[in-house]
């Protein structure tokens, strides 16, 4: 690393990219789930690289390279939040409820965590899902970034309390209530996928597939627990349990043919949705699913995402 640390403050941008590479992913990772956007955190990530290359003479190396920049991209994220106008939240959802904002997260931006070690990356994978990252929207910023530092990211209080210019005081206090708000955040997907089997999953996958493209409200409702939500970011419309959502659903999307591809969403069940139009399918939404056992507790369609950014055709013929 001595190598290329004095290599990249000669100059050398090939060193500083091989110095910094490894961090990267974690890194945005780290600005999704401080932001909840992931074009927001892929401008943070470039932004704290752009300073770390201009302020690479500054850098000290007596400590963690990796902690340097995190101290930088908390930062650029903290003045972000900051700097943004307040984003208003519907008034009657509760913490668990996804905000009309937030955006879903590709599995390509996950790739990194497979160099982790298996409880590694069940960690990484829960605190990218959508009530943990939506959840956070609802704390300070300070207790954010203090909570991910600590939490999730395993520094000490002393090295957080170093990277956020505070005292460990203050880190303890933001922690404390960080956690005392998170603490109704609902089981991770990732152990309850795990205890639903690969079997029961993919069964549960072609029913709801065959179900909505079969248009039967029925076979959907079904599916679905009693207490299940049914949101449409950006939209603040949202529909609570069985009868609500089946209502829904015969007035509206059950008008239509649809066509569903199974996808990964932040480490999640999901799936691209495409309507018919004319003499094609065309992008309708980007459905993510959240399961308790076997059943559907709630689906988050962004209606505005990027099908590219996650594998998924631009239509289906």
């Amino acid at each position: 690393m001595r190598d290329l640390l004095d290599a990249a403050r000669d100059g050398d941008q090939n060193a500083f990219g091989q110095l910094v590479g490894p961090w990267r992913g974690e890194l945005h990772a780290h600005c999704y789930r401080m932001l909840g956007s992931d074009a927001e955190a892929d401008d943070a990530v470039q932004e704290t690289l752009m300073r770390a290359w201009s302020g690479l003479h500054r850098y000290e190396d007596r400590g963690s390279l990796r902690a340097w920049l995190y101290k930088i991209a908390t930062n650029r994220c903290l003045t972000l939040i900051e700097k943004r106008s307040k984003r208003e939240l519907p008034t009657d959802l509760d913490a668990s409820f996804e905000a009309e904002w937030l955006e879903p997260y590709p599995p390509s931006r996950l790739e990194w965590t497979a160099r982790l070690s298996p409880e590694g990356r069940v960690v990484a994978l829960e605190t990218v899902e959508l009530a943990f990252v939506a959840s956070l929207q609802h704390l300070s910023a300070l207790q954010r970034a203090v909570l991910l530092l600590r939490d999730v990211l395993a520094f000490a209080a002393r090295e957080v309390a170093e990277l956020l210019g505070t005292s460990v005081a203050a880190v303890n206090s933001a922690l404390h209530r960080a956690r005392a708000v998170l603490s109704s955040v609902q089981p991770s997907q990732q152990e309850t996928l795990r205890k639903l089997g690969k079997s029961a999953e993919r069964d549960l996958v072609r029913r709801y597939v065959a179900a909505w493209e079969a248009g039967d409200v029925d076979a959907i409702v079904a599916m679905l627990a009693d207490d299940a939500k049914y949101s449409m970011p950006p939209l603040l419309q949202w529909f609570s349990g069985r009868e609500r959502i089946r209502r829904f659903l015969l007035d509206g999307p059950l008008r239509e043919k649809w066509r569903f591809l199974p996808v990964r969403a932040n480490g999640q069940l999901a799936f691209g949705t495409y309507l018919w139009d004319h003499d094609r399918y065309v992008p309708g939404g980007l459905d993510v699913i959240v399961v308790r056992g076997s059943e559907i507790v709630e689906v988050v369609s962004f209606l505005e995402a990027d099908f590219a950014s996650f594998g998924l055709p631009e239509e289906i013929s």
